[in-house]
Order: C-alpha cells, then structure tokens, then sequence
C-alpha cells in the first residue's frame, strides 16, 4: 500500500506543480514519445534479461505493491512452528517429523501456520535442513556452512531482477534523450509552418526527456529499491530459520533453539522474549495420530 501511495506522491507532485505554474496537463503526455519510451525500454529488457528473471521480476513487481509479509506475526508463527516440530523431535525422535518436513503442505505442524507455508523457498529450505539433521552424519558447524551457502545461492538469484530493472532506470533519462532527438527531427520538417505549430512540436520533443528522467527516477529506481529491500528481509528470514536449526542440531532445547532464532531477527520485527515464550507455552504438540 505504502508503495501506491509513493507513487501517487509522485505523480501529485509532478503533475500539481506543473498546474500551479500555468501548464497544462495535456501538453505533457504525447502518445508517440511513450510508445518510443515505454517500447524501446521493454524492448531493451526483453533482450538483456533470460525469461525466468523476467517472470521472478513481475511476481516481486505485484509482491511490493501488497506490502511486506515479514512481519511480527510471521516471525511469531514461525517461532511457534519450530518449537511444535523441535517437540515433536524431541519427544518422539527425529523420525517422527519425517512426515511433516516431506509433506509440509499436508503436515498437521505446517497447516497450521498459513503465513509460514506460504513462504515457499523457506519452507523448502527448512525441510531439507532438518532432513541433514536426521541423517545424523553432518556436525553443526558443517550444517551451518551449508545453509550459509544455499542462503547465499538464493539471495544471488533473486538480485537478478533487482539488476534487470536497475539496467533498465539507468538506460531511460539516454532512451527520453532519443525520443526528443526524434522530436528535434520531426520539428526541424516543419519549420516552414506556423509558428504554433513549430512551438508544439519543440514542447512534444522535450516531454521526451522529461518522461526518460521522471520514469527512471520517479518509478523504476525506486521500485528496484523497495525490490531489494524486500530480498534483504527474505534473506533475513532464512538466517532466522538456520539460527534455530543449527541450535537445534547441536542439541538444545526447543525453547532455546528458537531463542537462538529469535535474537536473529532485526529490532522493529522482532517479537519480545515474553511473546515467544508465552505463543511456545500456548503449543500443545501431540504424537503422531494423537486426537
């Protein structure tokens, strides 16, 4: 919602500044300079970005635009499901969450954390990392190297998008430039005409290089920014979910495997000792086909 709101800002501004000034509206939108633009600029993505970046990119384009979902309550539920499947673990033996973490979508644990199983990379991520904790033959500190890995893995491939679109707000202000010098072009074939004639033609040429600058600055780099930012808490949370498990792994307690995730999360997300403790008390893990 937030990120509505930036863009409306901008365009307010913009647009209701160039009114207070005596311009109008109209004269700043000419469909040929956008079709250059907007057509050169995708054009310029399409061949400089392979096609599973292209899809990452507008499924993180609509993801920004609903707002973060690493909040409070996400980091709180997923506190709360670790414990429950540490529990589980350490009350039934490690096999007796095999069934969760191979079907986390049809698990009695997972089910019960919609936000958490929507998070589908980490999910993954923390099924395949209690899997090495079953198999039993990977020490911590090798556990732990691993997972630092993969996060890293992840974190690269999902900085592709925020690149593509960055190429693209640093190519725009140079493509409004080659849609003004078309302007400039067209402009100098009239200059035989009426002079009005000559001055809506200049003005159209220059709206080109408005456009590149405003569409650059006013919309692509900043949407860029909220992507990565929205990767920085991605990666946040997976850092989250190893804290725990690696604690886990070495053979603390639930209670204090999932302190170890919650002293992982930034300030502003992260739910007080109290809570966690409080939520974790509030979980009654049952054995397997316990009514």
């Amino acid at each position: 919602m937030l990120v509505l709101i930036g863009l409306f800002v901008v365009v307010l501004s913009v647009i209701g500044g160039f009114m207070l000034a005596g311009g109008h509206v109209m004269a700043l939108f000419h469909t040929s300079e956008l079709i250059v633009i907007c057509g050169t600029a995708f054009g310029t993505m399409l061949i400089s970005t392979p096609s599973v970046v292209l899809k990452s990119l507008s499924a993180k384009m609509a993801g920004v635009v609903k707002g973060t979902v690493y909040t409070r309550v996400l980091y709180l539920d997923a506190l709360k499901m670790m414990f429950e499947l540490f529990q589980v673990a350490r009350r039934d033996g490690l096999v007796a969450i095999e069934a969760h973490i191979e079907s986390p979508e049809k698990s009695a644990v997972f089910t019960k954390y919609p936000t958490v199983l929507h998070q589908h990379h980490a999910v993954t991520f923390l099924c395949d990392s209690l899997r090495l904790v079953m198999v039993g033959s990977v020490p911590p500190y090798d556990l732990e190297a691993l997972m630092d890995n993969e996060i890293d893995v992840h974190h690269a491939q999902e900085a592709e998008a925020v690149s593509a679109l960055t190429k693209v707000s640093d190519s725009l202000p140079a493509i409004g430039i080659v849609a003004a010098v078309l302007g400039i072009v067209i402009t100098m074939a009239a200059l035989s005409g009426p002079v009005e004639e000559i001055g809506e033609k200049v003005g159209a040429a220059l709206t080109g290089t408005f456009m590149g600058i405003l569409l650059a600055y006013g919309f692509a780099a900043p949407l860029a920014g909220k992507i990565e930012s929205e990767n920085q808490s991605a990666g946040r949370f997976h850092q989250f979910i190893k804290a725990s498990v690696v604690a886990f792994a070495k053979g603390f307690s639930p209670i204090v495997a999932v302190e170890f995730a919650r002293c992982a999360v930034y300030e502003s997300e992260r739910p007080t000792f109290a809570e966690m403790e409080t939520a974790c008390k509030s979980v009654k893990a049952k054995p397997e086909g316990a009514k």
